[in-house]
């Protein structure tokens, strides 16, 4: 089969598609024909080496977390899945024509694989990070690099539990803010002061990593209510920084709920082929990212 690996850490010119071994599932995970597979930024990041203590890595190594498929192998103990299911899940070396998964779902009705691939991993992020930030419904949540696929999971997952929401995004992105049912506004010189003007910040989310650690401590008043997932340096300034999963399975499960009810939504924003792993990673590293963007197999 084919496969995206890379031998050394470094740009994305070390991803090179390969010929590879077929893997196989394990008990408890399954086998999927991949379809199409997720782009994150965690993905990039292991691949320059940035130290990640959830996803440690032997090289050569394969490519990314996120995947939709079916289902074409089962292995020892997995109930409710049978053999040609659509299903969308978290396991290693997306980046493929085969992958296996060790946490995985049947697809919501009506979904596309594109648009599945999209959703594991963001969802299980935004999921964690507003747990770990203690944002309760009726408080006002600062979302800060708000339009990515975290960003917009977070967004639409605390408007459903009642929470407000403010987002910083770039001047094309505000609209689609608004539609996602969050105060928007822009980053760049004056940002702090139009945020007080949207209202009082009882929490903030730095997901973009622009050195604004110091100014989101400063809406909050304190830096146990800042949380990231982008700044390795939030940490001497007291914000915890955020790299470690919770439950995928629990993470799949609501997003099931959510985007059955309607509630959940991510927008794909351009698609890539194997051979374009590497176009795929510069355009994720520049940001400015509406939604996701997906590897189509």
């Amino acid at each position: 089969m084919k496969r995206v690996s890379f031998a050394e850490f470094g740009g994305p010119e070390v991803l090179q598609l390969v010929d590879a071994a077929e893997p196989h599932a394990g008990p408890g995970q399954v086998r999927i024909a991949v379809r199409a597979a997720g782009v994150n930024p965690v993905d990039w990041r292991i691949r320059e080496g940035q130290i990640l203590k959830a996803h440690p890595i032997e090289l050569p190594a394969g490519v990314g977390i996120d995947a939709a498929g079916v289902v074409d192998e089962i292995g020892e103990g997995v109930r409710g899945i049978e053999v040609g299911d659509r299903v969308f899940g978290e396991g290693p070396n997306t980046y493929a024509e085969f992958a296996v998964l060790s946490a995985f779902a049947r697809m919501p009705e009506g979904l596309t694989f594109e648009e599945a691939a999209g959703y594991p991993s963001v969802v299980e992020t935004a999921l964690r990070i507003i747990g770990e930030v203690g944002v309760q419904p009726g408080q006002t949540l600062l979302v800060s690099g708000a339009s990515g696929g975290v960003g917009s999971a977070v967004l639409q997952i605390a408007r459903d539990r009642g929470i407000a929401v403010i987002g910083t995004a770039g001047a094309a992105n505000q609209d689609y803010l608004r539609g996602l049912g969050a105060e928007a506004t822009t980053y760049g010189e004056g940002w702090v002061q139009r945020v007080r003007q949207l209202g009082r910040v009882d929490a903030a989310l730095d997901l973009a990593g622009s050195g604004v650690i110091g100014e989101l401590v400063e809406l909050t008043g304190d830096p146990r209510k800042v949380v990231s997932i982008a700044d390795l340096d939030a940490p001497k300034l007291g914000v915890r920084f955020s790299d470690t999963a919770g439950s995928v399975p629990d993470a799949l499960a609501e997003a099931v709920d959510l985007i059955s009810r309607g509630k959940l939504h991510i927008p794909v924003e351009k698609t890539y082929s194997l051979a374009e792993a590497a176009a795929a990673h510069v355009d994720s590293q520049a940001g400015h990212t509406r939604g996701r963007r997906v590897i189509l197999v």
